[in-house]
C-alpha cells in the first residue's frame, strides 16, 4: 500500500515539475468561501479509462454522468446551507460559516491529484495565516467528506492521516481502512465490510445454501470482502465451489469474462455471492445474460443490489432471484424540494459564472471543475440507493459541524472567534454523539458507525423494478431477521419455496458420509453397521459402542443393555436354592459316611478314594451355582464358569476310571488273567 501511495504521489509530483501539469487551484474549483472549509470527493463521471502501469490524468468530463455522484454532491450542499441557516434546528454554528471546496473524482487519480491539490491549498493558507493571523483568511480545508469508494479512500485516508486532516467518507467500507496506526484520521458513515460479511453468511445459514460461487471485482473493496467470506465460510459448513474475480473491461479480457461465467455453470452452484462495485459488475453482466444463465439466487453486496446501473441492464430480470445487503434506509427532509429547485435553476442559467455564491474555475480541467447547472438540467431521478447514499453524507457533514461545534466552544451562544486546527477536529470526532432523524451518528474507537444493514429482494412487475425490504442485520450483537415469505423466487411455480444449493442431498439417519472430493459438502452415504452409532459432530464417521450398549443397524445412538438378575429374594431363586442344599447335602453326607468307611470292603469295592474325589467334586460343582445368583461380583464372574467345569470334569473323570476298572475285572479276567 505505501508503495503504491508513493507511486502515484511521485508521478504526480514529477509531472508538476516538468510543467505538464498545473495542479494548484488555490482552493478554486467548485468552491463556496466559508469561515471554515470542507472538502468534498464526488464522482460526477464515471467510465474513466484507467492506465495499466500509470495514473490515467482523463479529464472527468470525457465520461458520462454520474447521477448517483450529483445527488451525493447536492447532499454535501444542501447539508452546508442547512447548517448555516440554521433551518433543521437551534443554530449549530452561530456566527460561523461553513464553505466547501468540491471536486470531481471520477477515477483513483483523480482523487490522489484532488488530495495534493488541498494540502497544497492548506500550505498556502497556513503561510498566509503567518502574515495575517485572521482566522477567515488563514483557514484552510478543515477535514474532507468522502470519497465514494474503497479504493478511492486508501491513498487519501493514507496522505491526509499524515497531517491528521479529518477524512469521513460515506461510501467507503473496506475494513483495512479501520487501521488506525495507517489511518489516524480516517472515520465513515457506512458500516464496515466485517459487518457486511458477516450479513451474507448470515443469509447463506438462514437459507440452508451450503454450495455457493464467490465473485468480485477486481478491486481492494471486491477481494478483500470475498477473501474475508472464503476465511470463514467453513465455520459455517459452507463450501465454495468457485471465486473469480471480474477484471476491468478491456478487449483481453472479454474471454475472461467469459470464462468465468462458464466456471460458475460447471460448478452446477444455484448460489452466487458477488462482492463488487456496480460499475464493473455492470459490464459483467452482458456476459452472463449472453450464456443464458438463469434461475440462480444472487446476493449482492451494497455497491450494487440496490443500483439501478444493474437492474437497468437489458435482460438483467431472466438472472433469478437477487437478494442484497442494503445501507440502512433513511431521508433527508427538504432533500428534494432542494433538488427541485437546483434544476429549476438550471433551466434559468446557462452561465456557470452566474451561480449565486459558488466559483468555479474554467480553465483547470485537471481538477475537473464543471458546471454545476449543465449536470442539473439532466433531472436525474432521486432513487432509494441515492437517497441512502445521501443521507450518509449528510450525517458525515453532520459530525464535523458538531466537532467544530465543540472545538469553538459554542454551546455558549456564540461561537469562538479562533482558528481550528484540524487535528483538532479529530479529537472531537470522537465525542460527536448525535440522532439526525431518528438515525444516531457517532463514531466507535476504528472511526466506523455502529449501524447494521437493511436486507432487500429485486421484485420485478413485468419489466418496471423495484426493491422490497425482507428483513434487517444487525452486528452487535449479530441479529438477522428475515420475512421468506415477501421474497419472491424466481421459481415462479413453486414461489414460497426456497430454491436449494447444494452439492449433495443430506445423507438419511444412522448413515455416514463418505467424501467424494476435496470439499466435505459432496459426499456419498453408507449405513452404519449394528453396534456402531453416527455421532452428529462427526458425520464422517461411525463410532462403536460401549461394551456396555448396543446398536441397531442405521443407528444414531447406543442403547444401553437390558440386566437381567437372579435376585436372591426371587421364587425361582429360592427353589433353586433349597434344591442345590439337598444335593449338597446328599453328596456331603454320603462322602463323610464314605470316609468313615474308608477300609471296609464296600467302602473299597465302590472305588475308595476315587469314589470320595468324585463326591467331593459333585459337591463343588453344585456350590459353583451360587455365583449366578444376585448381581455378580468380579470374582464371581472369574469362578462360575471354570468352577463348574473343572469339578463336573473331575467327576466325570472319576466315573470313567472306575467304569474301566469294572470292565477290566469282570470281563477280561477270564480271557486275560496273565496281562491282567
Amino acid at each position: 500500500m505505501f508503495g503504491v501511495v508513493f507511486l502515484y504521489s511521485g508521478w504526480l509530483m514529477l509531472q508538476v515539475a516538468d510543467g505538464k501539469l498545473d495542479h494548484i487551484s488555490k482552493g478554486q474549483g467548485l468552491h463556496m468561501q466559508g469561515d471554515f472549509v470542507l472538502a468534498g470527493f464526488f464522482p460526477l463521471h464515471f467510465n474513466v479509462k484507467e492506465s495499466d502501469n500509470l495514473p490515467a490524468l482523463v479529464p472527468c468530463n470525457e465520461g458520462t454522468a454520474n447521477q448517483h455522484g450529483f445527488h451525493l454532491l447536492q447532499a454535501m450542499r444542501f447539508t452546508v446551507e442547512q447548517i448555516n441557516n440554521g433551518t433543521r434546528q437551534q443554530r449549530l454554528l452561530p456566527g460561523v460559516k461553513l464553505g466547501y471546496q468540491l471536486y470531481d473524482t471520477c477515477s483513483i487519480s483523480a482523487t490522489m491529484l484532488a488530495t495534493l491539490d488541498l494540502l497544497e491549498y492548506n500550505s498556502l493558507t497556513k503561510r498566509e495565516g503567518d502574515k495575517n493571523p485572521n482566522y477567515n483568511t488563514s483557514q484552510g480545508v478543515l477535514a474532507v467528506i468522502g470519497p465514494d469508494s474503497s479504493s478511492k479512500s486508501f491513498m487519501p485516508a493514507f496522505l491526509l492521516g499524515s497531517y491528521l486532516i479529518p477524512q469521513i467518507s460515506y461510501e467507503s467500507s473496506n475494513e483495512m481502512l479501520s487501521n488506525k496506526l495507517l489511518y489516524p484520521s480516517f472515520h465513515r458513515t457506512i458500516p464496515n465490510d466485517k459487518n457486511q460479511v458477516a450479513a451474507m453468511i448470515q443469509i447463506l445459514v438462514r437459507f440452508n445454501w451450503t454450495w455457493i460461487a464467490l465473485l468480485a471485482s477486481d478491486n481492494a473493496y471486491g477481494r478483500d470482502g470475498m477473501q474475508s467470506l472464503y476465511e470463514q465460510t467453513s465455520d459455517y459448513g459452507i463450501c465454495v465451489a468457485y471465486q473469480g474475480v471480474i477484471p476491468n473491461l478491456r478487449p483481453n479480457t472479454v474471454q475472461t469474462m467469459r470464462n468465468i461465467v462458464q466456471n460458475i455453470l460447471k460448478s452446477k452452484v444455484n448460489t452466487i455471492v458477488v462482492f463488487s462495485n456496480k460499475v464493473p459488475l455492470s459490464k459483467f453482466m452482458p456476459y452472463v445474460l449472453e450464456q443464458n444463465v438463469t434461475d440462480k439466487v444472487w446476493i449482492g453486496s451494497d455497491d450494487w443490489a440496490a443500483s439501478s446501473l444493474i437492474s437497468g441492464i437489458p435482460g438483467i430480470q431472466t438472472i433469478g432471484t437477487v437478494i442484497g445487503v442494503s445501507i440502512k434506509f433513511a431521508i433527508i427532509p427538504g432533500f428534494v424540494e432542494f433538488e427541485r429547485k437546483v434544476f429549476e435553476a438550471s433551466l434559468q442559467h446557462s452561465d456557470p459564472d452566474e451561480v449565486s455564491d459558488v466559483s468555479m474555475s474554467q480553465g483547470d480541467e485537471c481538477l475537473q471543475s464543471t458546471d454545476l447547472y449543465s449536470l442539473a438540467r439532466l433531472d436525474f431521478p432521486l432513487e432509494k440507493y441515492d437517497i441512502t447514499s445521501s443521507h450518509n453524507v449528510y450525517q458525515a457533514v453532520y459530525a464535523v459541524a458538531h466537532a467544530l461545534h465543540f472545538a469553538l466552544g459554542c454551546d455558549s451562544g456564540q461561537c469562538q472567534r479562533r482558528k481550528v486546527h484540524p487535528w483538532e477536529i479529530v479529537f472531537w470526532l470522537k465525542q460527536v454523539n448525535f440522532t439526525l432523524e431518528n438515525t444516531s451518528v457517532y463514531f466507535d474507537m476504528n472511526g466506523d458507525p455502529p449501524t447494521g444493514y437493511d436486507l432487500t429482494c429485486w421484485v420485478w412487475k413485468g419489466k418496471s423494478w423495484s426493491l422490497r425490504d425482507i428483513g434487517t442485520f444487525n452486528p452487535d450483537p449479530i441479529t438477522l431477521t428475515v420475512d421468506a415469505d415477501k421474497i419472491e423466487w424466481h421459481n415462479a411455480d413453486y414461489s414460497k419455496q426456497i430454491p436449494p444449493s447444494i452439492c449433495s442431498p443430506p445423507c438419511p439417519r444412522g448413515h455416514k458420509k463418505l467424501l467424494t472430493g476435496q470439499h466435505r459438502c459432496c459426499f456419498d452415504c453408507q449405513a452404519c453397521p449394528a453396534d456402531t452409532f453416527l455421532n452428529i459432530s462427526d458425520p464422517t464417521v461411525c463410532q462403536q459402542c460401549l461394551p456396555e450398549e448396543w446398536s441397531p443397524e442405521k443407528s444414531e445412538q447406543c442403547l444401553s443393555r437390558t440386566v437381567l438378575l437372579l435376585d436372591w429374594d426371587n421364587p425361582l431363586s429360592i427353589a433353586l436354592l433349597f434344591f442345590l442344599a439337598s444335593c449338597v447335602l446328599m453328596t456331603s453326607s454320603s462322602a463323610i459316611i464314605l470316609l468313615l468307611n474308608l477300609n471296609t470292603p464296600v467302602a473299597k469295592s465302590a472305588g475308595g478314594r476315587t469314589c470320595l474325589l468324585m463326591l467331593a467334586a459333585l459337591t463343588a460343582a453344585a456350590m459353583s451355582s451360587l455365583c449366578h445368583f444376585g448381581r455378580p461380583s468380579p470374582l464371581a464372574c472369574i469362578l462360575k464358569q471354570p468352577l463348574f467345569i473343572f469339578s463336573f470334569t473331575v467327576c466325570l473323570a472319576c466315573i470313567t476310571v472306575r467304569s474301566l476298572q469294572v470292565v477290566c475285572i469282570f470281563k477280561f479276567a477270564s480271557k486275560l488273567a496273565t496281562s491282567l
